[in-house]
């Protein structure tokens, strides 16, 4: 790398990204972005007495921070943003004392920042975010009483947040998140008057909120996410009448939320998930007409929902889900026309689903499942321009499933299990060409599986526990994503389609309890990332493919209570991932493969099976026919030969000595 040397007549004239001042001296270099490589070592700093302004970031510089920049000593600004350099920062800097930016960001610096640093009195920006800095934040930073950018973020710093910092009068913004800090808030905090963001985030800070932060008027930001924060969310918080965002998610608050909060008209994102809350929704958060975000989910929060919540009309993210609310939805929740996100899944809601829920052309996700609802899923929804993700799982919705969801263009998930729902499949339903998800189970559908469905795009489906009969489609051949299906414990006939060999994705294959019968097709063996097979208790019947064993991702297979017969293939034994395998209740026989899997399998009710290893036994039955009994009786017979073996040989030896 070569750096602009002062020797080099009229440098203004020659380098870009070089300026001088009148008397024709380098003062400043621009060259931010310039594709520069190299080290610092060879920038000649005593060659620029006079240079005030340095910008090389986003170049690919290397190597350690000379010592020697302390010859810089009108250096004013400095920005080696997103560099690559490495070690240390010398502590030499400190000697800059006409600093007023400092911007070492975006590089792999280590070790601690230097105590110099607060030498330098006029700086106002320090960034030293994203490095691998470690060690306390040193007390001297508390000298610098005309900082208001302090940037620290996304280091290894430790220990607690020096008292010191609270001398910063002027401090403006200060992230210091993404570190390792513990202890508490320091009280003095509370003094940064003209703060505007406080971020503290992702660190290891306990104890409880200061109320003195309830002192910072001009806070627009505050956020104490991710950490160990434990006891009740001060009310002073409520005086904070210029914040527009509140994060205090995944800590271990608890009691009540503060009615005061309803103050904060300003408020447009606020975020408490994740903690353990308790009490009502306070009806002064109908207060907050500018909010659009509003996560309360994962508490102990209880009672019914705010019927004043339907005034928040810019919402598009409402959060409410796994706390214990009870009583009805908001009727008018979807009134202001712009929510996207509602979930209020695992409570203990009751009622019908709300008619501006169910208009909502706004709505992208919709999550309601785990509660008591009830209605009639086939007249709750139209069709949604936006929709892509719903979930009404295990509530107590009724009716058919709606013809309207196939008409539906961007829904890619859809779970209504663990219903009422009767009626059969529709059709049109493979219309909705981007469904993913496909979960219908646990309910009372009847009837068969529309051909239809093959044309699909499904990575997920889920059909177990209904009444659905017929032929399973061979259109399902088709499915080339298909990565899971289940359709257990239905009234499914017939064979097994071959085509489900095509399924190149599938992972898990559940056909379990159901009335199929003739052979397992051999091209099941070419399901090479197949983890799970279940075909129990079915009526199949023939050999067990041998092309099965190439199933070579297989951990369980379950083949009990059909009637299987013949041999369990030898190549079986070289299916070393299976770790659990059931084919017990069948009518196999021969030997059994000498494998792991199969030493422990449970294969009981096969009354042909023989082994020459230790076979399981269940309950004191043998697996095989050579039981105890057997085995005796076979030592016994044998003893029994031997012996008169012996006795005639025994005689004949007597009768040739009488000869002699």
């Amino acid at each position: 790398m070569d750096f602009p040397n002062s020797s080099v007549s009229s440098p203004c004239n020659i380098w870009v990204g070089i300026s001088c001042n009148a008397a024709g001296s380098v003062n400043k270099i621009n060259l931010t972005s310039s594709g520069i490589q190299g080290t610092l070592h060879e920038f000649s700093f005593l060659a620029f007495p006079n240079l005030e302004y340095v910008d090389l970031s986003m170049n690919k510089i290397f190597d350690v921070i000379p010592p020697q920049i302390s010859s810089l000593s009108k250096l004013i600004y400095l920005d080696l943003f997103f560099n690559q350099l490495s070690g240390k920062i010398p502590p030499e800097i400190g000697l800059l004392t006409k600093f007023e930016v400092l911007h070492l960001m975006g590089n792999q610096l280590n070790g601690s920042i230097p105590q110099e640093i607060g030498d330098l009195k006029l700086l106002y920006e320090l960034g030293l975010y994203t490095n691998n800095l470690e060690g306390s934040i040193p007390i001297s930073l508390g000298n610098l009483s005309n900082m208001r950018f302090l940037y620290l973020y996304e280091n290894q710093l430790s220990g607690p947040s020096p008292l010191e910092i609270g001398n910063l009068h002027n401090l403006v913004e200060q992230f210091i998140d993404a570190n390792c800090l513990t202890g508490p808030i320091p009280p003095n905090f509370g003094n940064f008057k003209e703060l505007i963001v406080m971020s503290l985030c992702n660190n290891n800070l306990s104890g409880s909120i200061p109320s003195g932060l309830g002192n910072l008027k001009s806070l627009v930001k505050l956020y104490l996410h991710q950490n160990n924060f434990s006891g009740s969310i001060p009310a002073s918080l409520g005086d904070l009448t210029n914040l527009t965002y509140l994060y205090l998610f995944q800590n271990e608050l608890s009691g009540a939320i503060p009615q005061e909060l309803g103050r904060l008209k300003s408020l447009a994102n606020l975020q408490f998930n994740m903690n353990q809350l308790n009490g009502s929704i306070p009806t002064s958060f109908g207060n907050l007409t500018n909010i659009e975000i509003l996560y309360l989910r994962d508490h102990k929060l209880s009672g019914s929902i705010p019927k004043e919540l339907e005034n928040l009309i810019k919402l598009t993210i409402l959060e409410l889900d796994t706390n214990q609310f009870v009583g009805y939805l908001p009727q008018n929740i979807c009134q202001g026309g712009a929510l996207e996100y509602f979930t209020a899944n695992n409570n203990y809601l009751t009622g019908s689903i709300p008619k501006s829920l169910k208009t909502c052309s706004s709505l992208v996700r919709l999550r309601l499942g785990w509660n008591q609802l009830t209605g009639n899923i086939s007249e709750d929804f139209g069709v949604s321009p936006q929709l892509q993700f719903i979930d009404l799982r295990h509530n107590n919705f009724f009716g058919e499933v709606s013809h309207t969801w196939g008409q539906c263009p961007k829904l890619g998930t859809l779970r209504i299990a663990g219903n009422r729902l009767s009626g059969s499949i529709p059709p049109h339903i493979s219309n909705a060409s981007q469904i993913q998800e496909f979960d219908l189970s646990s309910n009372r559908l009847v009837g068969m599986i529309p051909e239809e469905l093959g044309r699909m795009t499904l990575l997920k489906l889920v059909l177990n526990d209904n009444q659905i009969w017929g032929h399973i489609p061979s259109a399902f051949g088709s499915l080339n994503n298909l990565g899971y299906l289940d359709l257990s414990t239905n009234k499914f006939s017939e064979s097994i389609p071959s085509t489900l060999g095509d399924l190149s994705k599938l992972n898990y294959l559940n056909l379990s309890n159901n009335n199929l019968s003739h052979e397992i097709p051999f091209q099941l063996g070419n399901l090479v990332h197949l983890s799970q097979l279940d075909l129990s208790y079915n009526s199949l019947e023939g050999k067990i493919p041998s092309e099965m064993s190439s199933m070579e991702s297989l951990e369980e297979l379950h083949l009990q209570h059909n009637k299987l017969s013949g041999l369990i293939p030898t190549s079986f034994n070289k299916m070393l991932g299976l770790l659990y395998i059931d084919m017990s209740y069948n009518q196999l026989q021969g030997p059994i493969p000498s494998n792991k899997a199969f030493q422990d399998a449970t294969l009981d009710g096969n009354k042909g099976l023989c082994s020459n290893v230790v076979t399981k036994l269940q309950s004191g039955k043998n697996v095989s026919k050579f039981s105890r009994k057997s085995l005796f009786m076979i030592i016994f017979l044998s003893l029994g030969a031997l012996s008169f073996a012996l006795l005639g040989i025994v005689m004949i030896v007597r009768s040739i000595k009488t000869k002699e």
